[in-house]
Parts: structure tokens; C-alpha cells; sequence
């Protein structure tokens, strides 16, 4: 499953992420560990867009990632002390010794677990390492049915500079493969830098999911119960929802 973000892509995240998720889900999940008396766990921490506002917020935060790019970018905005909390592990099979009153798998580290014997496991890990009471928060995005069928096809969703004078564009395209309900993306890099124009591009898989199939899922894990919402303001389910955010609880 494990999806490594590629050296560029690790370098340039914070500046595409910043433009295009900051103001998102940045307060939802930061409100979720505020309620939260207790260790933190964020799975997918990459290079800290939530986890560096927890940590300095006082918030007794770690992190895991599969990504020695990402978490390389991650540790250098972190004190010496304190970069043992962030560790390169995944959601299949992370081991600490004690165990978590919220773990968060924020933008969409489920949807880069492909199989459902995987999903499973990744259900039932999560499970393990909650203290009774402990709430496992994730989301995936409601499949937009027109995308599915027909794609993208070279979606310019950021252009703009990485310093100043310095320009950078990602280029999106999608294929669906609707019998394994996985999405293929490629993202190219283009930039300045040197005085030439640089590109690297890289491709991935990413698994879609639809309500029924996640609460399927859910109750053959071992949570006993669970919630969802349709959006980052905590509203529910509905028709106009963009967003299945999972609320689980040990």
C-alpha cells in the first residue's frame, strides 16, 4: 500500500498544500485534538500541516508517516528534542508502547490503502492502540460520478511561485478503474530553478469509497460504533456533501 512521496513532491508540498487546503480542514481537525486530554497520534503526518500547529499549540501530539522524504521536511521545523515523536511507520503495522486517546488519518491516508484486507487491518491496528473511549477520525471524499468517467486530463490546479520570482504549476490527470474502484493519478511538477525549466512526475493509485461500502467496512472491524459527517463545519450527511468524515469510537 505504502504510497512514498517522491523528493520534489515532498520539497514543494507545503507551498501547493498551503494554497490548496489551508482554511479546509485545518480547524477541523486541530478542534478535534483540542477536545482531546491525552496522547495524540496523526497517521500521515508528512511534512506537518496539522502537527506543527498541535505540537506548538502544546498539544501532546506524535506522528507517523511512510514518507522519509516528507518526515525529513517535517523534523528540520521541530527541535532536536522533540523529532523522536514523529517516526517513519505506517498505519498497518506502527507499534508504540503506550496507547492513544485520538488517532487522526486526516487527507485521505485511507484512500491510499487499497485492498480490504488492508483496510481491515488498518481498522483493527488503529483499534488496538486506542484507550477505551479513544475516537479514530479519518476522511474520504464522495466520489463525484462525472470525474469518475471521464477523468482529468492535464488539470492545471496550481500555478504560481515556490520563492520569489520562481515559478512552479502541478498538472492533474485521472483514470478510473471502476471494477477496483481505484482512481490513477499522475501529478507533473514543472519549475524554474537554474535558469531552465525542470519537471518530474509521479503516479499513484488511490481507492474510492461510497458510504454503504464504508459502513460495511466499519462493522466488520472492531469498533462498536461510529458516525459520519458531510463537511468540516460538523454537518451531516447529505446530498450536497463533499466529504465522508468518519468519527470511530473504542
Amino acid at each position: 500500500m505504502a504510497v512514498e512521496y517522491p523528493h520534489n513532491f515532498a520539497r514543494f508540498y507545503d507551498v501547493l498544500y498551503g494554497y490548496l487546503r489551508n482554511g479546509v480542514d485545518n480547524q477541523f481537525f486541530l478542534h478535534q485534538m483540542a477536545l482531546t486530554d491525552g496522547p495524540i497520534l496523526e497517521v500521515g503526518v508528512g511534512t506537518g500541516r496539522f502537527f506543527v500547529d498541535a505540537f506548538e499549540a502544546g498539544y501532546n501530539v506524535y506522528g507517523i508517516d511512510i514518507s522519509p522524504e516528507m518526515l525529513s521536511v517535517l523534523h528540520k521545523k521541530l527541535p532536536k528534542a522533540s523529532q523522536h515523536r514523529v517516526t517513519c511507520q505506517d498505519i498497518l503495522s506502527f507499534s508504540y508502547p503506550f496507547n492513544f486517546t485520538l488517532i487522526l488519518a486526516p487527507f485521505r491516508v485511507m484512500m491510499h490503502v487499497l485492498s480490504i484486507e488492508d483496510q481491515l487491518k488498518a481498522l483493527n491496528q488503529v483499534y488496538r492502540y486506542l484507550e477505551p473511549g479513544g475516537r479514530f477520525i479519518f476522511d474520504v471524499f464522495v466520489p463525484d460520478l462525472n470525474q469518475l468517467l471521464h477523468g482529468l486530463h492535464e488539470s492545471v490546479d496550481f500555478d504560481g511561485e515556490y520563492a520569489p520570482g520562481k515559478k512552479l504549476r502541478r498538472i492533474v490527470s485521472t483514470r478510473s478503474d471502476l471494477i477496483h474502484q481505484l482512481i490513477h493519478v499522475h501529478f507533473r511538477l514543472e519549475w524554474e530553478e537554474g535558469g531552465a525549466w525542470i519537471h518530474d512526475d509521479w503516479k499513484f493509485p488511490m481507492r474510492f469509497y461510497f458510504r454503504y461500502e464504508l459502513e460495511h467496512l466499519l462493522a466488520r472491524s472492531k469498533f462498536p460504533e461510529y458516525k459520519m459527517l458531510g463537511d468540516y463545519q460538523g454537518g451531516e450527511l447529505n446530498e450536497s456533501s463533499r466529504e465522508f468524515i468518519v468519527i470511530c469510537q473504542k
